[in-house]
């Protein structure tokens, strides 16, 4: 189920239409869409029912999902032994009928259903059976484009050689900090980032090398972030990250852990072991920096500032050491 990630998402068109299709077809005050959790039955879509999931325990569609090629279908819950005592049914809203067909994906797992309910007996014919089945199988299509809709809208945003997020990922990550930034006052960081001496790998070594390292490096770079911040690849040896509710002091720290952790030397796959720099800068929101092209720039300035100290730097050594 949590490979679909529906769980606690917000109404949606295709879920809701197909519950107001469901109490229209069988003229029901109750129809569901709903999702089995680990202990608990969420609702994806529901009409004439307030709460948005149930207990498990008392679930009638934990009984559905149980018969996972067919519907479970209960004219009168009172004269089934299995029901007449859940408090559903026994106190109100007081539940008597319940049809419930289960959502099955391709592998044959029952993750939900979609179900009619009425406080009041009724009979429940064959064709209205297979009906609410063609049902279940309109929700299971639904699941399957959305999910199929959200991996290549990842995709989108992801960088494919590193697997972090791409430059779209970033500057979308930006406006949604600075549209809270700007709502709550809450400040967040970002830092822009690019590599020392990866040219020198990529010449001596050859691009497979290179790649080798944007890899590692951006799984450090990860293992430095805290939940919720976004760590991208730019481009070519350019990286970028945005700090949430990150202060200026904090985003210092982040970046000398930055500068640590990447200067470690790598091991390729080939044997040689390599060693590659970062040079950082670092910008916070601000009145001065309140959108995302002055942000940015003030990142950027801080970054060249970076690499010509660091450059600065690199020729005192090897003055010295001559």
């Amino acid at each position: 189920m949590r490979a679909y990630d529906i769980l606690g998402t917000p109404p949606e068109l295709e879920f809701d239409a197909l519950t107001r299709l469901a109490a229209f077809m069988f003229d029901v005050p109750i129809a569901v869409v709903s999702v089995m959790d680990e202990d608990r039955l969420w609702f994806k879509s529901r009409i004439g029912l307030d709460v948005p999931e149930l207990d498990r325990k008392v679930a009638f569609c934990a009984h559905a999902i149980m018969q996972p090629r067919q519907a479970l279908v209960v004219d009168d819950l009172m004269g089934d032994e299995r029901f007449s005592g859940n408090p559903l049914v026994a106190q109100a809203p007081h539940i008597r009928f319940y049809a419930g067909a289960p959502i099955v994906d391709p592998d044959g797992f029952a993750l939900g259903t979609i179900a009619v309910i009425d406080a009041q007996p009724r009979q429940f014919s064959a064709a209205q059976r297979d009906a609410l089945v063609d049902l279940s199988t309109l929700v299971m299509t639904a699941l399957r484009n959305r999910r199929s809709a959200l991996e290549l809208s990842r995709l989108a945003r992801t960088d494919h050689l590193t697997g972090i997020a791409n430059r779209a990922q970033f500057e979308l990550a930006v406006a949604t900090e600075i549209q809270q930034a700007t709502r709550t006052g809450e400040g967040f960081s970002v830092l822009c980032m690019d590599l020392d001496g990866f040219k020198d790998v990529n010449d001596e070594h050859g691009h497979a090398a290179g790649d080798e390292i944007l890899r590692e490096v951006s799984r450090r770079l990860q293992s430095q972030l805290r939940e919720g911040d976004t760590v991208a690849r730019l481009g070519g040896d350019e990286f970028g990250i945005v700090m949430r509710r990150g202060t200026a002091e904090e985003a210092l720290a982040l970046r000398k852990r930055i500068v640590a952790a990447v200067q470690q030397p790598v091991t390729l796959s080939s044997g040689p072991v390599v060693a590659v720099g970062m040079s950082v800068g670092e910008a916070s929101f601000s009145k001065a920096a309140c959108t995302a092209e002055a942000l940015l720039g003030q990142a950027d300035r801080a970054l060249y500032a970076s690499k010509r100290s660091s450059s600065a730097r690199s020729g005192r050594t090897l003055r010295e050491s001559s």
